[in-house]
């Protein structure tokens, strides 16, 4: 009886009265990856509530097909170099997307169909020739200024709306994620308000690709 109260006071020793044992097990392992996969879910849904009025200055679709592959190349979130380069080539094809597609036009044939094509010095140039359509030849459809300013304008704005993605900032500037993200706490703000005063200034008169039909 003496040997058997020994042991279970030896047991016991270290561990204050009233305080139960804790042991590390599978389901610790689980609540860290539910932790993981709500931090996550919270940073998406702070990206997006932060840069929804900036989404309207962007082609439709744009954003939405960031933010649709972007898990897929993140991953577990581990970002391997592999997975860097995928996601810098993802911002390389949104932003250029963002900026051609606002040298894109359309205008309504007698058909009744909406025709596209890039506005070039001398006019529209469609996607597609031998439509038996006549092209318009109004000033409208030539390149300027405003096309140039549009574009620039858009391609910023995606930039801003993508590095306010914890996942992007977490892989490509993985040193300095914390200065980044004090950063991005104002500076999509800071881009809607430039980009809203330069819209007003050269007002986009396009109806290209990802905007609504002529």
């Amino acid at each position: 009886m003496d040997h058997s109260e020994g042991i279970g006071i030896k047991d016991l020793q270290g561990v204050p009265a009233g305080r139960p044992v804790r042991r590390r097990g599978h389901g610790d392992n689980t609540a860290d990856g539910g932790r993981k996969r709500r931090a996550v879910a919270s940073g998406v849904q702070k990206t997006l509530s932060k840069t929804s009025m900036l989404a309207n200055f962007l082609p439709t679709g744009t954003l939405l097909t960031f933010e649709m592959v972007l898990p897929t190349v993140y991953g577990a979130g581990e970002c391997s170099p592999v997975a860097t380069h995928m996601i810098t080539a993802l911002l390389g094809l949104c932003t250029l997307s963002c900026f051609f597609f606002h040298f894109t036009d359309s205008f309504r044939g007698p058909d009744g169909k909406v025709y596209y094509g890039f506005v070039t010095p001398k006019g529209l140039a469609v996607f597609k020739s031998g439509l038996g359509v006549e092209v318009p030849k109004d000033e409208r459809y030539r390149v300027g200024l405003n096309d140039f300013v549009h574009a620039i304008m858009s391609a910023m704005v995606f930039m801003a709306i993508a590095f306010s993605d914890q996942r992007v900032t977490d892989c490509l500037f993985r040193e300095h994620a914390k200065d980044i993200e004090e950063v991005m706490e104002s500076f999509p703000l800071m881009v809607g308000i430039i980009c809203s005063a330069i819209f007003l200034v050269f007002p986009n008169s396009r109806y290209g690709i990802g905007c609504m039909a002529a």
